[in-house]
């Protein structure tokens, strides 16, 4: 019964504990996640796991290793915001991932960033293909902020009084300088079709394409890995 009494009385205490830290921190340790935060969280919640079902660990050690990795982190919170400079080596800094309509590809390598994951990230800002973007930000947090281009940026149909067409789903040919055939086939084409699509924009090879992207009627989207 006793051991019963030590663990809830540890459980109690550890939880208050990490509920003022997460007070004193703010709330940007959690809507503003970044890596460092991340692992920052996951060392709390070790040190606390090991000191509550350790029995040779007091309840002091629990607080005391709250108290300690908490202060270290409002330390560093302090300085960044004291001193600016240090903002970009302890925060990071936002990456400008996609830039008047193209992907920069440089900065995808730099933030170990590759194609399916921009557009995961951009889905997520409800952004269904790179020809809509004018302007992405990978942010420290690893979210994708996007400046819409004109053509596609408000208004909206409801502030026209237009009536809403259905919007077809962009397919994805070419990813890193390879033909996805599943793609091809789903479209109703073929790789001599793709090439010579890709001629007609003075391409001739597909391993030039950084990424094309079609959509029924409308032009082949693409860009290659060369600045233009």
């Amino acid at each position: 019964m006793d051991g019963y009494l030590f663990l809830t009385t540890e459980l109690i205490v550890g939880f208050f504990a990490l509920l003022l830290l997460t007070k004193v921190l703010g709330k940007n340790q959690i809507t503003q996640l970044t890596p460092f935060d991340f692992i920052s969280a996951l060392v709390i919640g070790e040190l606390v796991g090991n000191a509550i079902y350790d029995k040779d660990i007091g309840l002091q050690y629990v607080l005391y290793a709250i108290f300690v990795w908490g202060s270290l982190i409002y330390c560093i919170e302090i300085i960044t915001q004291k001193f600016r400079f240090t903002r970009g080596f302890l925060e990071g800094t936002p990456a400008i991932v996609i830039a008047k309509g193209r992907i920069q590809y440089e900065e995808l390598r730099k933030n170990k960033l590759d194609l399916n994951q921009l557009q995961h990230l951009l889905r997520e800002k409800s952004v269904f293909s790179v020809r809509q973007v004018e302007y992405g930000i990978l942010e420290t947090n690893g979210t994708v902020n996007v400046q819409l281009k004109p053509l596609y940026a408000q208004p909206t149909n409801r502030d026209l009084s237009l009536n809403p067409k259905n919007l077809p789903m962009p397919i994805l040919l070419i990813m890193d300088g390879e033909i996805i055939k599943k793609a091809l086939k789903e479209i109703g084409q073929d790789e001599t079709w793709l090439k010579d699509q890709l001629k007609e924009r003075g391409i001739l090879s597909y391993k030039d394409v950084l990424y094309a992207e079609w959509i029924d009627g409308e032009p082949l989207f693409l860009q290659t890995y060369r600045a233009e």
